[in-house]
């Protein structure tokens, strides 16, 4: 039985964390998973029909009932590690999404309108400046550039 056991827990070096060059593939762990849940639902199954015999015949064996709680116990540890492991593959897997405007646009980097709406990108809306056309922070009072004032545009906020 033990043998069994160690053969669904695989042979694990260390308790400390997985390195990158030691993860094992994800279709692996999945099948591993299948694998110690088919074995979890047979262990709970037999260990029903174990405490239904000991209960018609009147015998009573805490040990073998403790030892083969331990063997689920054992099985679904590992299923929890799988779990984790199959987490962290897929956020490892999943692509990193670009920042989006208010209407749903994707925004490009470094860009500070959206182009699809016009809005602005960034916290500070950015306009450009008169004198040499570099982009300027709303709240600026010159221009970083060229030193040029900043015209202050009494125009509406959009809210």
């Amino acid at each position: 039985m033990a043998r069994l056991l160690g053969r669904l827990l695989g042979a694990r070096e260390g308790d400390g964390a997985v390195t990158s060059e030691a993860r094992p593939h994800p279709g692996a762990l999945r099948r591993e998973r299948r694998a110690l849940v088919r074995a979890r639902e047979e262990r709970v199954r037999d260990l029903g029909g174990l405490m239904l015999e000991m209960y018609r015949r009147d015998r009573f064996r805490e040990d073998l009932l403790q030892e083969r709680c331990l063997e689920v116990i054992a099985i679904e540890t590992r299923l929890s590690e799988v779990d984790a492991l199959l987490e962290t593959a897929a956020q490892l897997r999943s692509p990193r999404t670009a920042p989006r405007c208010l209407c749903g646009a994707p925004v490009q980097w470094g860009s500070h309108f959206c182009a699809n709406c016009g809005r602005p990108t960034g916290a500070t809306p950015v306009v450009s400046c008169s004198g040499c056309g570099a982009p300027v922070p709303a709240d600026a009072r010159f221009c970083a550039g060229c030193g040029h004032p900043v015209e202050s545009d009494p125009a509406p906020a959009e809210g």
